[in-house]
């Protein structure tokens, strides 16, 4: 496992130090992303970029979101884009979602069963390529409705 360069803390020009990312190559084939802090509107940009650009270079990205605080409707979108992106690209976004405060924003949009999820980044490594939750075009689908209910049908196409 190694830390890629230049990603040790990253902040833009508008973060402050409640947000930071890491990405760490776990194998050719897998990266870490861990994410800590706040992830508003501010920071969600710098996160949808980093998880774009890691799904262009490994077929899974793990996103650990146990450090995260606060995770607003921005947030969530980065993570239903990358998610979106994964699904068109055969290519799997994973959670590591053991935070009471993402679970709760998860779970009160509808958007939990959407994702990939599992407890630690050593059992989101470990999940099987061949047996994703659902198959890509139903979780897109289910994924659509939910954001229209949601009040965002723009994030979902």
């Amino acid at each position: 496992m190694a830390l890629l360069p230049g990603t040790m803390s990253m902040a833009g020009l508008l973060s402050t130090d409640i947000f930071d990312l890491q990405v760490t190559e776990h194998d050719p084939d897998a990266r870490v992303v861990t994410v800590v802090g706040e992830v508003d509107a501010l920071a969600a940009p710098e996160l949808s970029a980093t998880l774009i650009a890691q799904l262009v270079d490994a077929p899974v990205v793990v996103v650990d979101l146990s450090g995260v605080r606060f995770l607003g409707s921005a947030g969530l979108a980065a993570l239903v884009e990358a998610s979106s992106l994964a699904d068109r690209e055969g290519r799997q976004l994973r959670l590591v979602c053991n935070s009471q405060t993402v679970s709760w924003a998860l779970e009160c949009t509808g958007l939990r069963e959407h994702f990939i999820l599992a407890d630690h980044v050593p059992d989101a490594l470990a999940i099987s390529a061949a047996a994703p939750s659902a198959a890509p075009a139903d979780r897109a689908q289910r994924r659509r409705a939910a954001l229209c209910r949601a009040g965002r049908p723009e994030l979902g196409s």
